[in-house]
């Protein structure tokens, strides 16, 4: 059982920047794809970054693009979103995920685990 704490939210003002750290357990981190997903106030959890097991290939979600960076360090058992040029449709509780699958992948029903998420609130 793969267990996810992440960490790194608060509030910020337009135009800021924020680090989301997730750290993983109970598993060997560097065998699952890692995932940060996002819900909005009243909307459903969307997906936002996805990096594949040795960080080689990445995928973004059309909104977050040229704004956000996934990384991940497989001997911390850490993944990081970097979030810059924050905007208020950015204000979400943003979550990591991990999967197993050896395809890179944006379904949010692929994921296996999850982390109890972590706010981020951007002010205009």
């Amino acid at each position: 059982q793969v267990q996810l704490v992440e960490s790194g939210g608060g509030l910020v003002q337009a135009g800021g920047s924020l680090r989301l750290s997730c750290v993983g357990s109970g598993g060997t981190f560097s065998l699952y794809q890692m995932g940060w997903f996002r819900q909005p106030p009243g909307k459903e959890r969307e997906f936002v970054a996805a990096i594949f097991r040795n960080g080689g290939n990445t995928l973004y979600a059309d909104s977050v693009k040229g704004r956000f960076t996934i990384s991940r360090d497989n001997a911390k058992n850490t993944v990081y979103l970097q979030m810059n040029v924050l905007k208020p449709e950015d204000t979400a509780v943003y979550y990591c995920a991990a999967d197993r699958s050896i395809l890179l992948h944006t379904r949010r029903s692929g994921y296996d685990y999850w982390g109890q998420g972590t706010q981020v609130t951007v002010s205009s």
